[in-house]
């Protein structure tokens, strides 16, 4: 699991779970289109950490930017966004699932 820090949250990425989903998980609104790095419509500020891509992304990746659709977090890293929403993160069984039903 990845440590992430926002403008105004700190949580931790699950497994298999892409940066955009966990901040659309933790109340965070990013726009996005294609979820593949084709777009670059999720592009994001990164203010430190390091970040990697299986493959590079066809949208332009410029410094200090991210595409959280499509990046994988290689040591704890801080974005630049805000939440929109108060989520309550439901804590997490032994096998990953939160809530009664997974």
């Amino acid at each position: 699991m990845s440590q992430v820090r926002t403008t105004d949250h700190d949580f931790q990425l699950r497994d298999g779970e892409t940066l955009l989903e966990g901040l659309e998980r933790t109340g965070h609104q990013v726009e996005y289109q294609c979820r593949s790095g084709y777009c670059g419509s999720c592009r994001i500020p990164l203010v430190y950490g390091k970040v990697a891509y299986k493959e590079q992304p066809l949208a332009y990746v410029g410094p200090g930017e991210v595409l959280p659709c499509c990046c994988t977090v290689l040591e704890p890293i801080m974005v630049d966004c805000q939440r929109i929403a108060r989520v309550e993160e439901e804590p997490e069984d032994q096998f990953g699932f939160t809530g009664l039903n997974p």
